[in-house]
């Protein structure tokens, strides 16, 4: 496409605008005089056909000299960027109103599609006083709300650029009708937070209340020097603050955004006398230790930032689910989805023998799982293992007859091999750590760190990457392995600062380096399939799942507390990667059974339990779940998520999950409580329509209570046992 350029700006710069977008969404971009590039509106309307057309400096591209309609001196530009020399134009903790940011200036601009045929718009900007250079990527599938926005700086000075913060996404959240920001007093901020076994736990509330408070800044003729702001803390990128986010008006008009990255997030909301911005970045240095020295002619790009809009929460949600299935890396595994069997969770525990696997594996098969995954210890002969990891060679005393007696009847019994990796760490005990050169592992000041009784690896470093290649490629030709269950059990902090770099930038080229040898691992071997955990979901951020096949959502062992994380899964992790456990005992009543298994229907259900000691009528409760799921999960592939009670308290006594097809609506509902209580479920899409409610699982329990009410879209549930009980149905309108 033909690169549409103006003149180098200068102090008689004129206004400009840009309208960018396709049949679901609409940007629009203003520059005013003597102003730089700011987003004036993003809006889920289909953008005006001219506007669309590829660009040759047409008449889509419009020049204007007015600066009153509130997008001149009061706009957030696009791009903030923190560097050395040039800091803030305006004292505060924030990453806006920043000296580069104010100057950059649009010097050219290109429409295109990528390889997916997805839209793209490409700005150059520039700031003559550092001679840095800006390239902001925009893009966007055609048919959803949603874009993802990275930046590229170039220095193009003469000196060493030192940059200290650059944000992926910067813009005012205004209405749909463009214009100045939206007034923080009239927005609704959704945020999270997680924990290990307590994922997932989101919380709605006015944005006054969340923390940005009201400070009449028109009385004191400034601005406000901090900012509601949630970040990351070292390599657990979701193991605290989450880094998705939401703002809603009072309209019910939804901005729903997330920042991909596992090496150092920051989201900020904050206002001014002109409303409501929202700043996303990756690493900084005053959150992440990350500087970035930026010679002459060299560039750094940023971590994606994704940003989806709805005319209410449920509708930006599923714009949001539809943008990242668009983005992933293609794989077969996207519409195959097996049904996994896993004998850690309140089963084997990292103690796996031939012995204890054999009637696992035969009772697996029966039931119908299609993956059978060995989990932690099958390389241990000690007992003592959590320093000793590294090799990844097989046990010979927990397996007499060698790990291939055990795989070899995993593959008999028809399904594929899984094994356990914690692939990014060495225990200090093992021999890797005196054989691999010190460069290999995360250092600070010259020390190779230590956490937990491990070393982490630094995959930017070749002999790094050379052992984990040659472990996957080892495991895969002797033991016929098809899945991998990747771990993450540490978090080392802000980083490497190996080569002289900042810990942060260390840390974010380990991360990238992660990501491209995962990339290089199912290039070779591409029908094998890799699973995500962090602790379960302390690294579930998006660069990730957009590479990895399923995650991992908790290590919750208590079934009750399994149904909200399982519930608000979906608001982080696309359905059909959201590996829910579903762990049945031999001594659970078969409504607790139920329950446990109707945790893992609306995502990939991810089986464990002491199948062997259960009898017929619970083992037929697994085989029933089982099929479900597999009916089912044709339409996991394209539905989107529904919350018809709110996302998931944590000590709710109901909590719902809807996944919403093009046909049918499929429903989770857990009651944790006495027998006798109810609920009435919002289900608005459904209004004044005729419903059936027909179950998916359990089928042969005592049936709950259903009614339907088609005015209000409300439909009542009755429970009927006490304890912990769920069941799973689908709504589809007569």
């Amino acid at each position: 496409m033909p690169l549409s350029r103006t003149a180098e700006h200068t102090e008689d710069d004129r206004a400009l605008r840009l309208v960018w977008g396709h049949g679901a969404l609409t940007v629009e971009l203003a520059q005013p005089a003597h102003g730089p590039l700011a987003v004036t509106r993003v809006s889920p309307a289909p953008c005006p056909e001219d506007a669309a057309a590829p660009d040759d400096a047409g008449p889509h591209d419009e020049e204007d000299s007015s600066t009153d309609d509130g997008w001149g001196q009061d706009a957030v530009p696009l791009v903030e960027l923190i560097a050395a020399g040039y800091g803030r134009a305006r004292a505060s903790m924030r990453l806006v109103r920043t000296a580069v940011g104010a100057r950059l200036r649009l010097v050219g601009h290109e429409r295109d599609t990528d390889e997916r045929g997805h839209h793209r718009l490409h700005l150059d900007l520039r700031d003559r006083v550092s001679g840095l250079a800006v390239r902001v990527a925009l893009t966007s599938a055609e048919g959803v709300s949603a874009l993802t926005c990275v930046t590229t700086v170039t220095n193009e000075g003469d000196d060493v650029a030192v940059l200290q913060a650059v944000t992926s996404w910067a813009s005012r959240v205004q209405p749909t009708s463009g214009g100045t920001g939206a007034a923080a007093g009239d927005l609704e901020l959704l945020h999270g937070r997680s924990d290990w076994v307590g994922e997932g736990r989101w919380r709605r509330e006015p944005l006054r209340a969340a923390g940005l408070a009201d400070l009449t800044l028109s009385a004191h003729g400034g601005e406000g020097r901090q900012a509601l702001v949630e970040r990351s803390q070292g390599t657990w990128s979701t193991g605290g603050p989450q880094p998705l986010g939401a703002l809603t008006a009072g309209d019910g008009t939804t901005w729903v955004w997330e920042v991909a990255s596992s090496a150092g997030w920051r989201w900020e909301v904050g206002d001014d006398a002109a409303g409501t911005y929202l700043a996303l970045s990756g690493p900084t240095d005053d959150d992440h230790a990350w500087v970035e020295l930026l010679a002459p002619g060299a560039s750094w790009t940023s971590v994606p930032a994704t940003l989806a809009v709805g005319a209410d929460p449920d509708a930006a949600v599923a714009a949001l689910t539809r943008h990242r299935r668009a983005v992933r890396r293609p794989h077969p595994d996207d519409t195959a989805l097996p049904v996994v069997f896993n004998d850690y969770m309140n089963t084997l525990m990292g103690d796996p023998t031939t012995e204890k696997l054999l009637p696992l594996v035969d009772a697996a098969a029966e039931a119908g799982a299609e993956v059978f995954c060995i989990d932690a210890g099958w390389y241990d002969d000690t007992g003592d293992w959590w320093d000793t990891v590294g090799a990844w060679e097989p046990s010979t005393v927990r397996f007499p007859g060698g790990l291939r007696e055990v795989t070899d009847h995993i593959a008999a019994r028809g399904m594929a091999v899984g094994l356990w990796l914690e692939p990014e760490v060495v225990g200090v005990r093992s021999p890797l750590a005196a054989t691999l050169p010190p460069e290999a592992f995360w250092q600070r000041h010259g020390r190779v760190l230590t956490e937990h009784g491990r070393h982490h690896l630094d995959l930017a470093h070749p002999a790094a990457r050379a052992h984990l290649d040659a472990v996957v490629d080892r495991l895969v030709a002797d033991f016929g392995v098809g899945f991998f269950k990747l771990d993450y059990n540490v978090n080392p902090g802000a980083g490497t600062d190996r080569d002289g770099l900042s810990p942060g930038a260390g840390m974010l080229r380990h991360h990238r380096a992660h990501l491209d040898w995962l990339r290089g691992v199912l290039d070779r071997h591409p029908t094998l399939v890799l699973e995500n955990c962090g602790s379960g979901g302390m690294r579930a951020d998006q660069a990730l799942l957009q590479v990895l096949q399923l995650q991992s959502t908790s290590d919750q062992q208590d079934p009750p507390r399994y149904a909200p994380v399982a519930a608000a899964a979906p608001l982080s992790v696309l359905p059909e990667q959201a590996a829910n456990w579903a762990y049945p005992q031999p001594g659970m009543g078969a409504e607790e059974v139920a329950a446990t298994l109707v945790t893992g229907l609306l995502g990939r259900i991810y089986v464990s339990g002491h199948l062997p000691r259960m009898d017929d009528a619970q083992r037929a409760l697994v085989a029933e779940a089982i099929a479900a799921h597999r009916a089912l999960r044709g339409d996991l592939v394209t539905a989107v998520p529904v919350w018809p009670l709110g996302l998931p308290g944590w000590d709710e006594e109901w909590t719902a999950l809807g996944l919403q097809g093009s046909g049918s609506t499929l429903l989770s509902v857990w009651h944790r409580g006495p027998a006798g209580g109810s609920a009435r479920l919002r289900l608005p899409a459904l209004r004044g329509r005729d419903l059936e409610v027909s179950p998916v699982f359990p089928a042969g329990l005592r049936a709950w209570s259903w009614s339907w009410d088609a005015a209000a879209g409300e439909l009542g549930v009755t429970g009927a046992a006490d304890g912990y009980t769920a069941r799973c149905v689908r709504l589809t309108p007569a």
